[in-house]
């Protein structure tokens, strides 16, 4: 070996231990600073709302019942907290002398309570938002439309986003009776402050919500990241029902090794301090009470810092998936991320066992430059469902496998419903 080669080894390997110690110390603070702040909001819960909110640092013992409660919402790795370092809170906690105050809130006091935040309330019926487009209409909005057309499709988004991810941009291309939904705890759908947000909890929303509301016998499923969990899950329901399937961006991971979502956790966001992305992923991810914070300052103080951005830009209105960002609560997030994402790994192989049965046709699409759902998943995705016809979008990332080509984007879709008809017709 030449020197010159010996050196170029020599630095890399210096190179990626430097990396790793600096990437230890980081995260050893902020499991430091997530214990915490552990106790920081047990106390001002306490103050402000009488009663701590639950956190998910100890497992609840009726959880143990619950299988949709995924693993990582306890398993989570921290040195601080392992060490029993909350545990004066929690003393303290039980040996306050509790008030016979007034009740709990609708949201918690580190949520926003602005009037669009909390428009869910004034509903009364507690059912997703949703929106329709008609196919005799360029493009209609309206949430009590009901018959039952040729075509229904039903449009899923992904974690953090709304229905406006497809209502701004496939919905003008598309002339068949499309379904966008607000999931449960995002958009401008409900968000229960006790609501546990599972995989179960999300279907019979969007059952009570769209389904039997609309009266659908047959609809097609389209899909991004999260969403894509929600569909195979509302699928495997209603496989009878359900023509086609696309998937964008699906985060399947495998539920053949023990420990499914704790597995799903360490690889869709695996604590890494680069790229910025993985970082922000894995922060909000493993961090609960920090994740709290960042929804404090930004998410319940959205319109201060969009006024801010409409100031900088010098722009009237802001791009939706700027709106779209902090229109959730952190434990509609939180408990998201977990109790589907992570948690979906546990049943996402049996639904796809049902599928295959049923013969119902699934399309992935894929960007091979995502960095929230690596190429890994679609090739594993692949081997558990060889039928999926599969499309990867080069030099596409998680959005951009979408914003920038709507055109073709629906194009594809209309060629997927399309040849779905002709083969049915046979």
């Amino acid at each position: 070996m030449s020197p010159a080669l010996y050196l170029e080894i020599w630095l890399k390997k210096f190179g990626q231990n430097v990396a790793s110690i600096i990437s230890f110390i980081v995260f050893f603070i902020l499991d430091f600073l997530d214990a915490v702040f552990c106790v920081i909001y047990r106390y001002l819960d306490e103050y402000i709302e009488e009663k701590a909110s639950p956190c998910y640092c100890t497992k609840n013992e009726n959880d143990d019942e619950d299988s949709s409660f995924s693993e990582t919402l306890y398993n989570r790795r921290n040195l601080f907290r392992e060490l029993g370092f909350p545990q004066f809170g929690r003393k303290w906690k039980h040996s306050k002398k509790k008030q016979s105050g007034k009740g709990r809130s609708i949201n918690r006091w580190s949520d926003c309570g602005c009037e669009s935040c909390l428009s869910w309330a004034n509903a009364g019926d507690h059912k997703l938002h949703f929106v329709v487009s008609e196919p005799s209409k360029s493009k209609d909005s309206d949430e009590n439309c009901k018959g039952e057309p040729s075509e229904n499709v039903i449009f899923l988004h992904g974690f953090l986003s709304s229905s406006s991810f497809w209502t701004e941009t496939v919905f003008p291309n598309l002339s068949a009776r499309l379904i966008a939904v607000d999931l449960l705890g995002f958009g401008r759908s409900p968000k229960p402050r006790d609501c546990s947000y599972t995989l179960k909890d999300h279907v019979e929303m969007i059952e009570k919500s769209v389904i039997r509301q609309l009266q659908l016998s047959s609809f097609h499923l389209v899909a991004h990241s999260m969403g894509c969990i929600i569909a195979l899950a509302l699928a495997a329901k209603y496989p009878k029902c359900v023509k086609s399937i696309t998937l964008v961006a699906p985060p399947y991971c495998s539920a053949g090794e023990k420990e499914a979502s704790v597995n799903a956790l360490r690889q869709l966001a695996r604590k890494r301090l680069w790229p910025p992305l993985s970082f922000a992923s894995s922060f909000m991810s493993w961090y609960e009470h920090l994740g709290r914070l960042v929804c404090l300052i930004y998410c319940r103080n959205h319109r201060i810092w969009e006024a801010i951005l409409k100031f900088i830009t010098r722009k009237r209105d802001l791009h939706f998936g700027i709106i779209d960002l902090t229109r959730h609560t952190h434990r509609s997030a939180w408990c998201s991320m977990h109790n589907v994402i992570c948690g979906g790994a546990n049943f996402v192989d049996s639904y796809l066992q049902v599928l295959s049965k049923a013969g119902v046709k699934v399309h992935v699409i894929q960007g091979d430059k995502d960095q929230v759902v690596p190429m890994e998943c679609l090739n594993n995705f692949k081997l558990k469902f060889p039928n999926a016809e599969v499309e990867i979008i080069r030099n596409a990332d998680h959005t951009t496998v979408l914003f920038g080509r709507e055109k073709e984007f629906t194009q594809n879709l209309e060629h997927i419903w399309t040849s779905f008809s002709q083969d049915n017709s046979r």
